[in-house]
């Protein structure tokens, strides 16, 4: 009677098993090791990026604002054509 792979010390799915903790062995070591190099930004750097950020979030929204009043002006155009 054939044993099943689950029972057997020496099957590979135990290899497997051994191989996937040291990967997560060594890929905790390695995020360990990359967020001891990571530093918060300093003051400056956040008051430059935030500058960015709110110029670039007015000038999208003055664009978009104005692409949405051109293609009101234009459906309602089409709809008053073809409605009168």
């Amino acid at each position: 009677m054939p044993v099943s792979a689950a029972t057997e010390p020496n099957s590979p799915s135990r290899g497997k098993v051994k191989d996937l903790s040291q990967r997560l062995k060594g890929f905790y070591v390695d995020v360990r090791s990359e967020m001891k190099k990571v530093t918060a930004p300093g003051w400056k750097e956040v008051q430059s990026t935030t500058i960015v950020v709110l110029i670039t979030v007015a000038v999208f929204g003055v664009f978009f604002y104005l692409c949405d009043l051109g293609l009101s002006w234009v459906i309602n155009g089409i709809i008053k054509h073809f409605t009168h």
